[in-house]
């Protein structure tokens, strides 16, 4: 029986792939076994370590990297997390460790797999953001064997960063197995459970640019206002815990109390997929606005840069952190097609499964060599 180690440190790496990891977990020949770490093992944002245990995972190792009431030195928590990792897989010696994105957790278990001879898949490589993410997810692709990634754009560009081609499966966006599926809850059952009053919202998700921390303060400062100046109700959902996520907070404080604004640490994947489906809009810099948004026909406000170079769509409307920008989109939203299925269309664990079934992912080396391009 192989085993098979799922490392996530974020909601938002859990939502993708959780799809993954179901299906790792009722296969006979197949071991699941999770470590969890970052954002789920912290009460500020959640403690969201109990949605992983509420799908009745057996294996879940829980590892604390950081401070509780900091926001994150990302250096800091790669190298906890390298120690803590590094300490488990000696004892648990998985047969394949699946990381996702471009989180310092995901580099951390590319470092430490490729270090002990791990064989280590990669989620979602190859693509295109802003920020410090487009240096870590490369970073993590480098250092990974196998590559499961979300369309052939993506695995063109990792031929092109030298990785070979066997070692690429075109799989899509695990998320996109739980967006199309028919065991969404309903809007009712959401807006009960989160005691959600409003008839018509939208959300609002802004996490810090690691990079343009020093513009921060003003930056925030500017999207706060354009939000306090609109009409609109708004779902907020706190940052993640990058470097700045201190200042995000501190600002969105001044918001609290204002009855068109609903705070959360953070909302369960499939509820948040509800909530998105069924909104006006999605405001901010997540990645949920240019990946799921456009799969809902939801338009999307982009604020700023950290999504600069991602998959485009006509539901999109990019906007600088500016005040009178925000409020101009928001009142003049685009309107939106047909659903966009670039990331996939919901059959991504069943492509996982056939691969981890078959020979080729087995016979890939620990030992990789760069690949030229056929000249």
């Amino acid at each position: 029986m192989k085993k098979i180690l799922f490392l996530t440190g974020t909601r938002a790496d859990f939502g993708k792939l959780k799809p993954l990891m179901l299906r790792v977990d009722n296969d006979p020949e197949l071991e699941c076994h999770i470590f969890a770490t970052g954002m789920h093992t912290l009460k500020r944002y959640g403690y969201t370590l109990k949605e992983i245990e509420k799908c009745g995972f057996k294996n879940i190792f829980q590892y604390m990297n950081q401070m509780v009431h900091t926001s994150i030195d990302m250096d800091l928590a790669l190298a906890a997390t390298i120690n803590g990792l590094a300490h488990y897989v000696r004892e648990y010696r998985p047969d394949l460790l699946v990381v996702h994105g471009d989180r310092v957790e995901a580099l951390s278990g590319a470092i430490v797999g490729s270090l002990n001879n791990i064989l280590v898949a990669h989620v979602e490589g190859g693509e295109l953001s802003g920020t410090i993410d487009e240096l870590i997810r490369h970073a993590v692709s480098k250092m990974a064997h196998v590559h499961f990634v979300a369309n052939d754009e993506a695995a063109s560009r990792l031929a092109q960063m030298g990785e070979s081609k066997e070692s690429i499966f075109v799989i899509g966006s695990p998320e996109r197995d739980i967006m199309f599926s028919d065991d969404l809850p309903s809007l009712d059952e959401v807006k009960q459970r989160y005691n959600i009053e409003f008839k018509d919202y939208a959300i609002f998700s802004y996490h810090p640019v690691t990079t343009d921390i020093d513009t921060l303060p003003t930056k925030i400062i500017n999207v706060v206002g354009a939000l306090e100046r609109s009409a609109e109700n708004f779902i907020a959902i706190y940052p993640n815990n990058d470097s700045g996520a201190d200042i995000i907070f501190e600002h969105l404080e001044t918001l609290k109390g204002n009855p068109r604004f609903r705070f959360f640490p953070s909302i369960r994947f499939e509820y948040f997929l509800t909530l998105l489906k069924h909104s006006k809009m999605i405001v901010g810099n997540s990645s949920a606005g240019v990946r799921e948004a456009p799969a809902y026909s939801v338009p999307t406000i982009n604020i700023g840069n950290r999504q600069s170079n991602r998959f485009d769509s006509d539901s999109i409307t990019h906007v600088e952190e500016d005040t009178a920008q925000i409020l101009e989109a928001m009142d003049s939203l685009p309107s939106v097609g047909k659903p966009d299925y670039h990331y996939g269309k919901g059959n991504s664990a069943d492509l996982f499964m056939k691969c981890l079934h078959g020979e080729k992912v087995w016979e890939i080396s620990c030992q990789k060599q760069f690949q030229d391009l056929p000249e």
